[in-house]
């Protein structure tokens, strides 16, 4: 792995710069020292106030190892009304920290000010002893993966593309990605560790309202015929759904909604059986028979669109459309094997 040199890790118009996160400021400070995520900066001791957190079905991003926090100012609480769309008090911040074989390489943070919700990336430096605040257009290409493959930098506007798509802003923090009753087949899961927050200490702290009575004892499960399919269905939720989350996308037009539904009980119910089984897309798989292909073609990934598109790297075909350079192989096969296998006629 090479590390491309960097001419646009940028401190222009510094001097613009706000307070930052949590201080009135819609402007991020210029160095990620500065957003909050410290106790002790020059040790890069994370703030005890800033809690860990890993969702149970992991956005794929290249095999980057991801680390998180979020930070919930003293006193206030989310709004649990919606399960599936978490409204979160001004002053919450975000850091999901991105590295790549063992070494630091950028930490995004997302903050709600009394604006709304804003975006930044701080890029590590060689030393891995700050990170500077990354131009709002992005920085292409700014980590070699392996030959005619790099890691980007997304941009201001490729946040908010992926981030204010419907729903909630805040994509791994939910009920379902927090529920402690976690998958064990989930692609790439991330196990807990001792101090993560969780949804059930998210009740036991008394900072969720208006959720349900009894959702510590009931957190939300993706309901399934198989183990195999909770777990397909949890990785196309966290990595599809926020672009294919039916009535409230740009894309509703499609009629594919990838969503799962934290209340939802019934595996014969959920929206992805209306929109993907057996249907045709508005797209055909290369050297596959005329009006063969479909989204998912029970017993049949080779005429699967869904599959299809997650292996493929070309711009016009790629699923998801950014984030990534490199096909999920692991999930790959997961699916596959559930379409080949779980899906098939003559088991259903």
């Amino acid at each position: 792995m090479r590390l491309v040199p960097l001419l646009t890790i940028t401190l222009l118009g510094l001097a613009s710069l706000g307070a930052g996160p949590g201080g009135g400021v819609d402007a991020p400070p210029p160095l990620l020292s500065g957003t909050g995520l410290y106790a002790d900066p020059a040790k890069l001791a994370i703030d005890p106030a800033n809690r860990p957190y890993a969702p149970q079905y992991p956005l794929w991003s290249d095999g980057a190892a991801k680390t998180r926090w979020v930070h919930l100012p003293a006193g206030t609480r989310i709004d649990a009304t919606s399960l599936d769309a978490w409204k979160f008090p001004p002053g919450t911040k975000l850091w999901k920290e991105f590295a790549f074989a063992g070494r630091k390489v950028e930490t995004r943070l997302m903050w709600r000010s009394g604006s709304g919700w804003k975006y930044a990336t701080y890029l590590w430096n060689p030393a891995q002893t700050e990170a500077a605040l990354a131009s709002a257009d992005g920085v292409k290409n700014h980590l070699e993966l392996e030959s005619g493959k790099a890691h980007s930098i997304p941009s201001v506007k490729d946040c908010r593309t992926c981030h204010e798509n419907g729903g909630s802003e805040v994509l791994g923090f939910n009920a379902l990605q927090l529920s402690p009753d976690r998958d064990p087949l989930a692609p790439h899961a991330e196990p807990l560790q001792p101090g993560m927050m969780t949804l059930a200490t998210l009740v036991q702290e008394g900072l969720l309202t208006g959720a349900p009575a009894d959702l510590a004892q009931r957190p939300p499960r993706i309901p399934a015929a198989t183990p195999r399919e909770r777990a397909v269905l949890g990785y196309l939720a966290a990595n599809c759904g926020t672009c294919h989350p039916g009535e409230s996308s740009v894309l509703s037009r499609l009629g594919l909604d990838l969503r799962v539904p934290s209340g939802a009980r019934d595996a014969a119910a959920l929206p992805w059986r209306n929109g993907a089984l057996d249907v045709p897309g508005k797209t055909s798989i290369a050297d596959a028979p005329e009006g063969q292909s479909r989204r998912i073609k029970p017993g049949a990934p080779d005429l699967s669109l869904i599959p299809y598109r997650m292996a493929s790297r070309r711009p016009a075909r790629q699923m998801p459309p950014l984030g990534s350079v490199l096909p999920d192989t692991v999930a790959l096969e997961l699916v596959r094997a559930w379409i080949a296998e779980d899906l098939a006629p003559a088991k259903r």
